[in-house]
């Protein structure tokens, strides 16, 4: 019996979806012999038990509604095979992830957070950016020096008015000069890897809407990037078997790569970009469903 694939995204009515990899990989696995549907994660008419595997792919809505998309992961993930599991899922959509990975010895990009209630502590010596704990985009933001300390804190306000933690992290400098690499993983290998440029531009302000990826090219891993990759998912609680992962590194004042984000929950593919890599996409996909 051919295995039967949800792919999970989000409703952008009235929008047209920005996923561009997801009718790739609904065709690929047809193609190869897999039942295969392009689902929306809170449409409820959906029988996720039908399904020998869900594989969550872009459901870039998530982190507005994040207490009632990890319910429905939770839910999910009883009736059928979920990819990634609803744990890890869980663990993920909280960037404080980043304070685990740092007590695990990972590399990673300095970080304090800031929760409602909480003092505006931000620094008066460096540029620094502010964004939510919770969020995919770069939505909620910026960057400011300290010269912009009073639109800084008005941006606090905002977010904790909306129950959201801040993270306070400095700018780092080498993203305007070298660019941030993604390095994508997929059945447990590295698929491929890109770089894009600078997201946050000085002065832009923390609401307006940005371009995630810009400047998006291939790219080649150093094996320092590998080694910070590999360290980084090695320290996921109880070190799950993930069927994908991304991880988004930069290079730290000492020019060695650090980890700026691990991204477990619904990281964009860049199959347009490496359209070499839709085979083996499909092929872990299809081992994992009948696994």
């Amino acid at each position: 019996m051919s295995p039967r694939v949800a792919l999970v995204t989000y409703d952008p009515r009235p929008e047209p979806s920005h996923d561009v990899d997801l009718p790739v990989l609904v065709r690929a696995l047809r193609d190869a012999g897999a039942q295969a549907d392009s689902v929306y994660w809170d449409d409820s008419d959906v029988d996720w038990g039908g399904y020998d595997l869900a594989v969550i792919r872009s459901t870039w809505d998530y982190s507005w509604r994040a207490g009632e998309f990890l319910e429905w992961a939770e839910r999910c993930g009883k009736a059928t095979k979920l990819a990634n599991p609803a744990d890890v899922v869980r663990w993920n959509a909280d960037k404080r992830y980043l304070g685990e990975l740092a007590e695990d010895g990972v590399p990673v990009v300095p970080t304090r957070y800031l929760a409602p209630k909480d003092a505006a502590d931000l620094p008066g010596d460096h540029e620094y950016v502010i964004k939510p704990t919770s969020g995919a985009g770069a939505r909620y933001a910026a960057r400011y020096t300290p010269d912009e300390h009073d639109t800084a804190v008005r941006q606090l306000a905002r977010m904790h008015a909306e129950g959201l933690t801040a993270m306070v992290q400095p700018y780092v400098r080498s993203i305007d000069a070298v660019g941030e690499r993604a390095l994508q993983f997929f059945g447990g290998r590295l698929l491929h890897a890109s770089r894009k440029r600078a997201v946050l531009a000085p002065g832009t302000a923390y609401d307006a809407d940005k371009v995630a990826h810009p400047g998006l090219e291939p790219w080649t891993p150093t094996a320092a990037e590998l080694a910070v990759a590999e360290r980084a998912l090695a320290a996921v609680p109880e070190a799950p078997e993930l069927l994908y992962a991304r991880v988004d590194l930069v290079d730290g004042e000492d020019g060695e790569p650090r980890v700026m984000e691990l991204e477990l929950v619904e990281p964009n593919l860049f199959l347009s970009l490496h359209t070499g890599s839709v085979s083996r996409v499909v092929e872990a996909i299809l081992v994992e469903a009948v696994r």
